[in-house]
């Protein structure tokens, strides 16, 4: 966990010193070029730099490739070069343009990222589930069931700590419902941007109708979970409320 939680650190560092410094680095290779091309084309070929550090995902390395490109262009490429100032009005228009396209193109490019690890996700949940139905059809023994359910609800929900329990439900407790609401003291409780509440709260266990026992989640404070994480817990447990209403008995 130490070697990921590095390893994400790192990638906004990374974003930023590559979304500074390639602009900066092609617009000086190129600017010995300048008396040869017209600006518009220097212009062109930053946004293809922008663009490729877009193509990333990151979306703050993509904004700064943006910002970088649009001021170096203005140092290299507008008159009076190398200077910080830019006298036309087309060369003005050219910069903020860039500026603007650099910016859309990062947060296309970022919202791409994110949808596509939204679809894995879903079908890694899938498959997840594909594994329970499996591990029952083939008669595994309902104590497996629960031990691979306590540890994919982890991993799932956030969770500091996951036990079943061959208990009735407590009223008292936080619940997670079939349908991924969550329930405290009555009410809804927004989970996909508060995370889940409470120092415990129970998720049940049902089969064939019958009650077949509780798994005890003990979640990360202030995680936030989103509905389909939430949803996918729940099957899981109904899962196990299969295995269990159709096999032995499972330990807390």
């Amino acid at each position: 966990m130490r070697r990921r939680g590095a390893r994400l650190l790192r990638l906004p560092a990374a974003a930023v010193l590559v979304g500074l410094v390639a602009p900066a680095a092609v617009a000086a290779a190129i600017s010995p070029l300048r008396s040869s091309f017209q600006a518009a084309d220097a212009a062109l070929v930053l946004v293809a730099v922008v663009v490729a550090v877009a193509a990333t995902g990151q979306r703050l390395g993509g904004f700064l490739a943006a910002a970088s490109a649009s001021v170096w262009f203005d140092f290299f490429f507008t008159r009076p070069y190398d200077h910080f100032s830019i006298v036309q009005r087309f060369d003005i228009e050219t910069t903020l343009l860039l500026l603007a396209v650099g910016v859309a193109v990062s947060e296309l490019a970022a919202r791409g990222r994110r949808q596509r690890r939204i679809a894995l996700e879903g079908a890694n949940h899938l498959a997840m589930l594909h594994d329970f139905a499996e591990m029952i059809a083939l008669g595994e023994p309902p104590e497996f069931v629960v031990i691979r359910a306590a540890a994919e609800l982890s991993d799932l929900l956030y969770l500091r700590d996951c036990r079943f329990e061959r208990l009735p439900s407590d009223p008292r407790l936080a619940r997670l419902e079939a349908g991924g609401e969550v329930i405290l003291s009555g009410r809804s409780w927004d989970a996909g941007d508060l995370g889940l509440p409470g120092r415990e709260l129970e998720l049940t266990v049902e089969g064939r109708g019958v009650h077949q026992g509780r798994f005890l989640l003990v979640p990360t404070p202030g995680r936030p979970v989103s509905l389909e994480r939430r949803v996918v817990a729940a099957a899981i447990a109904s899962q196990v409320g299969t295995a269990l209403a159709g096999g032995g008995a499972a330990s807390s």
